[in-house]
């Protein structure tokens, strides 16, 4: 019987956030399973959130999207702490996304940020 094994990764810490951004990515070509969590330490601006997508690579160097059309909303409003699973993932993860508010949305003002911690939990 083999024992699982499992490792939560910090893939950005206390990383304040607006427009578009991609994180760090991380190779987890050993994991099973993946899960992200996001906790807002912080928002400021007008009622800000963000739009997220799992994206996978071979390579850790291009880029596609895990799941297409797939899109998560991280909203303080929803409370601090937020996850979703990754799965049928490749060799390296990572999030891409925006921070968006509800009246830029129209003029593309990026004024508005999240302070947050972002975690990679994977299991083999």
């Amino acid at each position: 019987m083999t024992m699982r094994q499992s490792f939560t990764a910090v893939i950005e810490r206390n990383a304040t956030l607006t427009g578009e951004f991609t994180t760090e990515p991380y190779e987890a070509a050993w994991a099973r399973e993946a899960r992200w969590f996001v906790r807002v330490l912080d928002a400021s601006g007008r009622a800000p959130r963000m739009l997220v997508r799992t994206q996978i690579s071979p390579d850790g160097l291009h880029w596609c999207d895990l799941d297409r059309g797939t899109e998560q909303s991280v909203d303080p409003d929803d409370g601090p702490l937020h996850s979703w699973p990754a799965e049928g993932f490749g060799g390296w993860l990572r999030l891409r996304g925006t921070v968006v508010d509800e009246p830029a949305e129209a003029t593309g003002d990026t004024a508005s940020s999240l302070k947050v911690l972002i975690y990679l939990a994977l299991k083999s």
